[in-house]
């Protein structure tokens, strides 16, 4: 086990850090989606690995009496949510006709969007934990961009019912780990049932590719006795790898330089595993000299020192809440990092990169806020629902189609039963598409995975 997690991008806690007060700046964080998004197609025009997602059938919905949460900055007390064949029809006040529409009364109780995390290795690295089950990491050259995340995705793998029970998460992005500094292609899943990762495969979703920096690439490959063994071997290697990526010209078929024309043409979203702040301005150079743009840092433990670059870049900080100093990169991670950017106008992404933590990132999204507050920085809590829901959606490239409560939208639902900002509260109702797929009132309705029928308990306790 401590081989596994040394290479996924593991945590702890962090230290305090005074600052001026001041109060939470709303912001629009910038989408990664500015256009309909296509899978690029091989050779044979054909976009390979297709998805085959089919939502489960539903029924018109009116969830009634609710404090809705839009997630886009917006909060409705006393509201009524309305959805019915996949999408949400309409988003208002107590006045909204519910006729044709299930009632459910959720008086006393919080809507949001479904959940969403950004930076997962469910399905990759699956429970149990065991090292037949470690496929998040092609660890045989620092640069693979030829592997892609989802051909190592198991979708019984327990973690995702229980990401869904227990955290509201209705999508997810899948990455490779960060040993390589190109680990390949992320995908974004639904976090449905499916027999197959294509069926679980969000349609329409643009493929992520991670890059990592830092002390898990010069370490892994050092003491391979093999570059790169330094940061500045880091960046070498990386700057060779996108010139040798813009000589391409496609006459041979070579699937890492597929993927990363990919990302030169802007097809393909980049996801940089990246913990100092001047590491990530040495990034951003780089993506400026060689023609590509980073969407998001991911962990970004110092990212508060360089808001305004990462503003003004309209690069993300998918971060954790309080992890720190597990490692000498991560020793400078504060508790005010959200709060700081988030007063920076920069986009604020909580992230897990934990199979438990996946579970709580409502719990996680509130300890950053509680934090913020401390020090005088008071975020509303309708703007940290955004960094659990629509911030992510943004830079994944799926903001046109979900993280938010607006008409035409993914109906992808959450019902709590308390203020999601709280640790006292839980989802009582998750709609993925409309369909509702968790319902802790009805046992019917907890899911199982085929991993764990037989097995002690068969996931009804989760």
């Amino acid at each position: 086990m401590k081989k596994l997690l040394s290479f996924m991008c593991l945590p702890v806690m962090t230290i305090g850090l005074a600052a001026c007060a001041t109060s939470g700046t709303a912001t629009h964080t910038p989408s990664a989606s500015t256009r309909d998004w296509t899978a690029p197609v091989g050779a044979d025009g054909r976009e390979p690995f297709a998805s085959t997602y089919r939502r489960y059938p539903g029924r018109p919905t009116a969830l009634v009496g609710a404090t809705v949460y839009d997630g886009k900055g917006g909060r409705i007390d006393n509201g009524t949510v309305l959805f019915r064949d996949g999408e949400v029809v309409a988003v208002g006040d107590a006045a909204l006709s519910t006729e044709g529409y299930d009632r459910i009364d959720a008086s006393g109780k919080f809507v949001t969007p479904g959940i969403i995390d950004i930076h997962s290795h469910l399905g990759d690295y699956p429970t149990p934990s065991v090292d037949a089950h470690a496929d998040g990491n092609e660890m045989t050259d620092p640069m693979t961009p030829e592997v892609w995340a989802e051909h190592s995705v198991w979708p019984q793998d327990p973690g995702f019912t229980r990401a869904l029970a227990n955290g509201g998460v209705t999508a997810l992005q899948i990455l490779p780990g960060s040993a390589n500094l190109t680990g390949g292609r992320s995908v974004t899943l639904k976090n449905v049932a499916a027999r197959t990762v294509q069926g679980m495969k969000f349609p329409g979703a643009p493929y992520g590719m991670k890059m990592a920096c830092g002390e898990n690439p010069k370490r892994v490959y050092g003491g391979k006795g093999r570059m790169p063994s330094t940061r500045m071997g880091n960046f070498a290697v990386n700057r060779q790898m996108w010139l040798d990526a813009q000589a391409y010209d496609g006459d041979k078929r070579d699937l890492g330089k597929e993927t990363l024309k990919g990302v030169l043409d802007g097809e393909i979203l980049v996801h940089n595993h990246c913990y100092r702040a001047d590491e990530m301005a040495l990034v951003m150079d780089m993506a400026k000299e060689m023609g590509y743009e980073v969407t998001a840092f991911h962990h970004a433990v110092e990212a508060y020192k360089i808001g305004d670059l990462l503003r003004e870049n309209d690069v993300c900080s998918a971060i954790w809440a309080d992890w720190y100093g597990f490692k000498m990169e991560a020793y400078d991670g504060i508790l005010e990092n959200a709060a700081f950017l988030q007063r920076e106008g920069a986009c604020v992404v909580i992230h897990s990169d934990d199979a438990n933590g996946i579970q709580r990132l409502n719990q996680e999204a509130a300890k950053a806020q509680a934090a913020g507050r401390r020090v005088g920085i008071n975020i509303p809590d309708a703007e940290v629902i955004g960094w659990i829901t629509l911030n992510p959606a943004r830079a994944m490239g799926i903001d046109a189609m979900t993280g938010s409560l607006e008409p035409g939208k993914m109906a992808d639902v959450v019902l709590w039963n308390g203020d999601p900002l709280s640790v006292y509260s839980r989802p009582e109702k998750v709609w993925i598409d409309g369909a509702l797929l968790f319902d802790a009132m009805d046992r019917k309705r907890r899911p199982v995975s085929d991993f764990e029928l037989g097995q002690p308990g068969e996931g009804d306790v989760k």
